[in-house]
């Protein structure tokens, strides 16, 4: 039986020129009872449907009915969860979520209503911090208050809009399955706005992508049998047959050709640490151990005592290497990257790049952070030319200007060139960090989770253009992440670190997998989904903090050494 139904439903802001259809030609049946995953990039509209399935935002034609009434409202058979928490920052949580029991509630007894608080409470997990506030929780307790405040009301349907985007990797899986868990006990109808198509498959009974034009596309049936288990699915097929299927059609759709080709890279030479003579400047670049960690540490001063935050990092990597790093929270990583950049000091041990120690910052080592950092009162093309102008002093005005322009063309922002910074998208300023970086012609390029706050199907966009622009530089690079696939995807290597304090490598996994790479093709790889099991063990065996004794991997430069 239908429980909501969207008929040729239409949603669009502004007037005249400035009016934006955002929504077009909407038709929908959702089950009594089941669990639908809408899947989308960003400004594709998943929150505006979702705010006309909760009564926030009314249709301009069409109509939207539930259990055969139009919805013309908010109302409490409605309950939602949005991506920001929203919680009432002088209440505890059992407060919180009190507040939901008395507006749907509101003539039970003292000991009634303190029942269903506690019943709410303890659904989420979270009987221990009833009496903590908000400031005194994490991200995922805080979301997960969210979650009770919405079950508390006694909601027909839940509206979940992408409740678990802001959370980290590990979190936002471990209340993914507790938000399984939940719905499995009463089977509430479910729908969930998300980006991420893994957790789609995970919760899912039906995955409906939302197209960039604001149309449906078709539905997608998850036919994985309940109960699921996110470790069993690495080895399920039909899992990795869902999300190839999936993940092909959002990038075929989303993931345009947005580089352009029409530009060529001026033969023009950077100052940094090159002879005038190109020539000489290649003879004297060193191939081996090019970026050379040697028994590296970093030590803070703490009121208890000296704090070994990284020990014995130990790792060799070659001129044109691609390495990821990756890790749970507090690990080190970007630790260690700071580092490298020089932007960090060295406690012990050694850094060496090309043959020289690393000393404090230089444009030889370009980074790209997780927030790009821009001015926000220059245009993209400014942005790139304030490092280009230093590193090519030499050059003329017309070939710096050849250079920023090739570069901000490759990363896909041939259009948007003359835009000031404050007017892009989150995922435009990090394609102008990325074409920032790049136009340094560095020796090292360091990355800092430069995807971490974006969504998963931009980032898979971004991924795409880094590896387009990195195969034609071939710069050694190394890159932070969080991200497994992105880990997979990218590098030659993946290094993984133990647990801080003391973290250090506790594996290196070499990926033989053929390049150029594209998602698409990674995920029909026979191999894959062995890399991805390699390193999925070895964050399950850290988890929660755990610090099994390491079972340190040598590099391969070592092992052929002797």
């Amino acid at each position: 039986m239908s429980i909501l139904s969207f008929t040729d439903v239409n949603k669009g802001f502004g007037e005249g020129t400035a009016r934006a259809e955002v929504l077009k030609r909407i038709n929908l049946e959702i089950e009594e009872g089941e669990f639908v995953a809408i899947l989308g990039f960003s400004g594709t509209g998943k929150s505006t449907l979702m705010n006309l399935i909760a009564g926030l935002e009314l249709p301009d034609s069409g109509e939207v009915k539930f259990k055969g009434a139009p919805i013309t409202g908010p109302g409490p058979e409605r309950g939602l969860v949005f991506q920001s928490y929203s919680l009432m920052p002088w209440l505890t949580v059992g407060g919180n979520i009190g507040l939901a029991v008395d507006a749907v509630f509101p003539k039970l007894s003292k000991a009634e209503r303190q029942a269903k608080i506690d019943h709410y409470v303890g659904m989420v997990g979270l009987s221990h911090a009833v009496a903590r506030r908000p400031a005194e929780l994490s991200g995922g307790m805080r979301q997960r208050v969210a979650v009770a405040r919405a079950l508390a009301m006694n909601p027909e349907m839940l509206l979940l809009d992408e409740p678990l985007s802001a959370l980290d990797a590990l979190t936002r899986a471990n209340l993914a399955d507790e938000i399984l868990e939940i719905w499995e006990q009463d089977k509430k109808t479910c729908i969930l706005i998300t980006n991420d198509v893994d957790e789609a498959i995970l919760l899912a009974d039906r995955i409906i992508p939302l197209n960039p034009d604001g149309t449906l596309a078709d539905p997608v049936k998850v036919t994985i049998p309940r109960p699921r288990d996110r470790g069993a699915m690495n080895h399920d097929e039909t899992f990795k047959a869902l999300r190839a299927q999936v993940t092909k059609y959002l990038m075929d759709v989303g993931v345009a050709a947005k580089v352009e080709g029409s530009r060529l890279l001026p033969n023009v030479t950077p100052i940094h640490g090159v002879p005038a003579a190109v020539a000489k400047a290649q003879e004297g670049m060193i191939e081996d151990r090019f970026l050379d960690f040697s028994q590296l540490h970093k030590v803070y001063p703490t009121p208890k005592g000296p704090l070994t935050v990284v020990e014995d990092f130990d790792l060799k990597i070659n001129k044109g290497e691609f390495i990821s790093l990756i890790g749970h929270s507090g690990c080190g990583k970007s630790t260690v990257l700071t580092m490298a950049a020089g932007l960090n000091g060295i406690s012990k041990g050694a850094i060496k790049l090309d043959g020289r120690h690393v000393e404090g910052a230089d444009p030889e080592r370009a980074v790209v952070f997780q927030s790009p950092n821009l001015f926000p009162w220059l245009t993209a093309k400014e942005n790139v030319s304030i490092g280009v102008d230093r590193v090519y002093p030499k050059a003329s005005m017309a070939e710096r200007q050849d250079v920023v322009e090739y570069y901000l063309e490759r990363v896909g922002l041939a259009d948007s060139m003359d835009k000031q910074a404050a007017s892009l998208s989150n995922g435009m300023k990090q394609r102008v960090g990325i074409a920032r970086a790049f136009a340094l012609s560095p020796k090292l390029l360091l990355l800092d989770e430069p995807f971490g706050m974006l969504d998963s199907l931009t980032r898979w966009e971004l991924q795409e253009v880094l590896m387009e622009v990195w195969s034609r530089t071939k710069v050694t690079a190394i890159c932070v992440t969080h991200d497994v696939d992105e880990a997979i995807l990218l590098a030659d290597r993946v290094v993984m670190m133990t647990n801080g304090p003391q973290a250090t490598i506790g594996k290196i996994v070499d990926v033989d997998l053929p390049r150029p790479r594209t998602r698409k093709a990674l995920l029909e790889h026979p191999d894959y989904y062995n890399y991805r099991q390699d390193v999925l063990d070895f964050l399950e065996e850290y988890e929660h903090g755990a610090k099994p004794k390491p079972k340190p991997t040598p590099a391969p430069e070592a092992v052929a050494a002797e």
